[in-house]
């Protein structure tokens, strides 16, 4: 199943591009006009995306955005985080 979100199902939906000529009446035109309307696709954002699942192993998946920015999953962390050492406080 290409082009559909493994996490939440999001998948291509079907709507009209609406061709338009002429200016907006805000603008000062005498306003605008519908000059042709045709079928299109709204795709989703899908990203191909490695994440650790719950049992700990790893997978590649095709995820939506959303999916992605709202912590839906969990990325694969490829390499530890770099931390400073610790420093000793002396007292004299």
């Amino acid at each position: 199943m290409a082009r559909v979100c493994e996490i939440c199902g999001k998948k291509p939906l079907i709507g009209n591009q609406v061709t338009t000529r002429g200016k907006a009446k805000y603008l000062g035109g005498v306003g605008t006009k519908i000059t042709g309307i045709t079928r299109r696709q709204f795709r989703p954002n899908l990203q191909r995306v490695r994440i650790t699942t719950e049992n700990g192993t790893h997978k590649t998946m095709r995820i939506c955005t959303q999916c992605l920015r709202s912590g839906a999953v969990t990325k694969l962390v490829r390499q530890a985080p770099f931390k400073l050492p610790k420093q000793e406080t002396s007292k004299s």
